[in-house]
């Protein structure tokens, strides 16, 4: 866009009066750069922060796999696929608190009591399934026992409880 302004007229031209006098503002642009500029650097901290934060927590995971295998302690869990019971087979459901009774299916029951009532589901079903519900705080070898009290009375078919995700 060309503009004539009024220093500019030639020695032949006359001064009309009705020139065109054009000037560009760029204060709006340069807000509106220096403020990109702010939130590109605020951006770039952030995604800085978040960097150092991801290997900082490789550096921790790093650092404990090479302490586990300096302890000389090899731990290989199982892997295994969750399956349903069958609710059409006879099923003993035990709650184990962390401390006190065990409850069977709704019951109370001591546990000096626990063998007889599983000779007892034994001898009426020899397929009955056994449902492990223990409480996160119980003692594991607690849980181990019950499990091995069960497969002694010749209930093999145990089965662990959880919550739903």
């Amino acid at each position: 866009m060309a503009a004539k302004l009024p220093d500019d007229l030639g020695p032949d031209e006359e001064d009309s009066g009705g020139g065109l006098f054009a000037e560009i503002n760029i204060t709006p642009l340069t807000d509106v750069f220096l403020v990109m500029v702010i939130i590109f650097m605020v951006s770039a901290l952030a995604v800085q922060a978040e960097a150092n934060n991801d290997k900082k927590k490789a550096q921790e995971v790093s650092q404990k796999a090479e302490a586990e295998k300096r302890s000389g302690l090899n731990v290989s869990l199982p892997t295994g696929a969750a399956q349903e019971i069958d609710v059409s087979k006879a099923s003993l459901v035990l709650v184990i608190p962390v401390e006190g009774d065990l409850a069977v299916d709704g019951k109370l029951v001591r546990d000096a009591d626990l063998d007889n009532l599983f000779r007892a589901a034994f001898v009426k079903d020899k397929n009955t399934q056994v449902v492990l519900q223990a409480d996160k705080g119980a003692v594991h070898g607690r849980v181990v026992d019950i499990m091995e009290r069960a497969k002694a009375a010749g209930l093999t078919k145990l089965a662990i409880g959880t919550a739903g995700k």
